[in-house]
């Protein structure tokens, strides 16, 4: 029996990469998981396949962030999906994934850009954990992935970072709110992971070298690295770990 078996557990942003990677390692630990996705569906897909060939139950929950609806769609596609594996609209573990970035210092930001930014990273997160609380099981996990960028200048992605901060902001007070029902809410802040969304910085062995200097130990972080400790702070071991914004860049920048 897995660490988390019996439990159900929501994962947004759960197609690929780091997500893709929580949503493994939950359901390898006996957890229910909800893959949620916006549009990749083939890639959806893959992560369920994964799950499935490792042994876990999962089940593909398709909504759009940042788009007028979205936390409704959600959480009907949600339910619907508890339903079909017998299941109430409980749950125990929220982990808020999903997210956008966009490079652009001051001087290139965009009505646009800002717009969207702050609409999926910091307002569908909100109103996700909002809508959630209701269906949160007392005891639950909220786990929120932030970015080092909210405690690394990072000016090549200045509005990306502000939304990060937000995120961070808001797992400290969503902890101290939450306490009285023993939900425990914490952030978990990435440096650069080999994923799709940082893809492009990765293009020639340099700019690799480049982004692996920044770490401690001298490599780009896995999402797998991220995944355990998520996996950590959804499991009973965490109890007592709450309002905390958890480095997870391999000592970037120390």
């Amino acid at each position: 029996m897995g660490t988390l078996a019996g439990r159900t557990a929501l994962v947004t942003g759960a197609s690929r990469g780091i997500g893709r990677q929580v949503a493994r390692k939950l359901a390898g630990e006996g957890a229910l998981v909800a893959v949620h996705y916006g549009s990749n569906e083939e890639a959806a897909r893959e992560t369920l396949d994964l799950v499935r060939r490792d042994g876990g139950r999962a089940f593909p929950v398709r909504a759009e962030l940042g788009v007028p609806g979205d936390v409704e769609t959600l959480y009907a596609g949600f339910e619907a999906g508890l339903a079909r594996e017998g299941c109430g609209p409980e749950f125990d573990i929220l982990v808020n994934n999903a997210g956008v970035s966009g490079s652009a210092r001051i001087e290139e930001v965009t009505p646009e850009l800002f717009d969207r930014l702050v609409a999926v990273n910091s307002r569908a997160l909100v109103f996700l954990v909002q809508k959630g609380l209701k269906y949160l099981r007392d005891g639950g996990r909220i786990i929120n992935i932030s970015s080092a960028a909210t405690r690394i200048a990072y000016p090549e992605s200045i509005v990306y970072s502000m939304t990060k901060g937000a995120v961070d902001t808001f797992t400290l007070a969503l902890a101290k709110g939450l306490g009285d029902r023993d939900i425990t809410v914490n952030a978990v802040n990435p440096g650069f992971v080999e994923t799709d969304m940082n893809a492009g910085k990765r293009s020639s062995a340099e700019a690799c070298a480049e982004l692996a200097s920044w770490s401690a130990f001298g490599r780009i972080g896995r999402p797998s690295d991220v995944a355990d400790i998520v996996a950590f702070l959804a499991s009973d071991a965490s109890r007592w770990v709450t309002g905390q914004c958890i480095d997870a860049s391999g000592g970037s920048r120390l």
